[in-house]
C-alpha cells in the first residue's frame, strides 16, 4: 500500500517506517527538515519536505494514498514560546488535516491521538486532542478513522531529570503508590503498524500502553538505573508546580495546562476512559526505559 507517515522520524514515526518498509508498503515520511531526507531515504522510504501548517502541500502529498498516519506536532521549544497558544496551533494543525483529506480524497486515516482525548474539561493540555478526534470526526461517513490514544510516553520522564540533579528528587503535583499506565514509542509504533494491516470499519478508539506503575516505583526504577537507591518521588501543591514551570520560563498558559494535566491523574479524569477501555500491555517496561534515562542523566 500506499502509506504517509506525518512525524518525521520521531519517536513513533521512525520505528513504524521502519515496520512498514519491512511489509512492503511504500512509505512516504513527511518532515520539515531536508536535513532528515537522505536518513529517510536510507530508511526505504521517500521523503516530503513540508509543514502541517501548509494544506496545499499536504493535500498534495496525499492524494492517491491508501492510508495516512496523522499526528500533531508543533516546533522543539514551543512550550516556551510565550507567543504560542499550544492547544489553538495544535487545533488548528486538526483543521488542516481535515480540509487536506477531504481535498485529497483519503478513505483511510490512522490519527495518533492521546489519553485525555474522550473529555475537553479538567485534562489541562490534552484538550486539543478531544478538539482534533472532535474536528476529524466531522469528515463524512465513508472516511474511516482508527483513533489510537496511548497514555503517557515514557520518554516524558526525562523532564524529572533537572528536579533530580538540583534537590535529589522527582517534583510533581502527583504521585504515590496508585498505579497509572505509561507506554513506549515502540509498543505504540508496533501497535499502529498492526491496525495498519487490519481492516477499517468506520470510527474506531484503541489504548496503548506499556505497564502500569506508580509514581514511587519509578522512582524507585530510575533510581536504580541513575546509582541513586535514595532517591525519591515528592508531590508539591499545584500552584507551587505552576510557578516552578513559570519560573523556569513556560508560557504561562502552556504551564497551566500541565499543572491541570497532573491533576487529572490524581483525580481520576485522565484515566476514567483508559479503565473502561483498558487494553492488553505492551513489550516495553519501564526497566528497559530506565537505561536510556540513565545514559541521557549522566551526560
Amino acid at each position: 500500500m500506499k502509506i504517509i507517515v506525518t512525524g518525521s522520524l520521531g519517536n513513533i514515526s521512525k520505528p513504524l517506517t521502519k515496520h512498514l518498509v519491512e511489509k512492503g508498503h511504500r512509505v512516504t515520511v513527511i518532515s520539515t527538515s531536508s536535513d532528515r531526507k537522505a536518513e529517510i531515504e536510507a530508511l526505504g522510504a521517500q521523503a516530503a519536505i513540508g509543514t502541517m501548517e501548509d494544506v496545499d502541500f499536504l493535500s498534495e502529498i496525499f492524494k492517491d494514498a491508501d492510508i495516512v498516519y496523522a499526528m500533531e506536532a508543533l516546533n522543539a521549544g514551543s512550550f516556551f514560546d510565550h507567543n504560542v497558544d499550544f492547544i489553538a496551533a495544535s487545533t488548528q494543525i486538526g483543521k488542516n488535516y481535515k480540509e487536506a483529506f477531504e481535498r485529497s480524497g483519503v478513505k483511510r486515516i490512522v490519527h495518533l491521538s492521546s489519553i485525555g482525548a474522550h473529555t475537553n474539561k479538567g485534562n489541562g493540555i490534552l484538550a486539543f486532542h478531544y478538539n482534533v478526534e472532535n474536528i476529524l470526526n466531522k469528515l463524512p461517513e465513508d472516511v474511516s478513522i482508527k483513533f489510537m490514544r496511548p497514555v503517557g510516553f515514557y520518554y516524558n520522564m526525562f523532564a524529572f531529570i533537572p528536579s533530580i540533579k538540583t534537590q535529589g528528587a522527582i517534583i510533581q503535583n502527583y504521585g504515590g503508590d496508585d498505579k497509572e499506565p505509561w507506554v513506549s514509542p515502540l509498543d505504540i509504533a508496533e501497535v499502529i503498524a498492526e491496525e495498519i494491516e487490519k481492516p477499517f470499519n468506520g470510527r474506531e478508539i484503541r489504548y496503548i500502553a506499556s505497564e502500569e506503575i506508580s509514581p514511587n516505583e519509578i522512582a524507585e526504577t530510575l533510581g536504580d538505573a541513575i546509582g541513586n537507591r535514595e532517591l525519591k518521588w515528592e508531590t508539591i501543591e499545584d500552584e507551587k508546580l505552576l510557578n516552578n514551570l513559570i519560573n523556569a520560563g513556560m508560557n504561562p498558559q502552556t504551564a497551566k495546562g500541565f499543572v491541570e494535566m497532573n491533576a487529572s491523574r490524581r483525580n481520576g479524569i485522565l484515566y476514567e476512559d483508559y479503565y473502561a477501555h483498558q487494553p492488553v500491555l505492551g513489550q516495553v517496561k519501564v526497566k528497559e526505559f530506565a537505561r536510556e534515562f540513565a545514559i541521557a542523566y549522566h551526560q
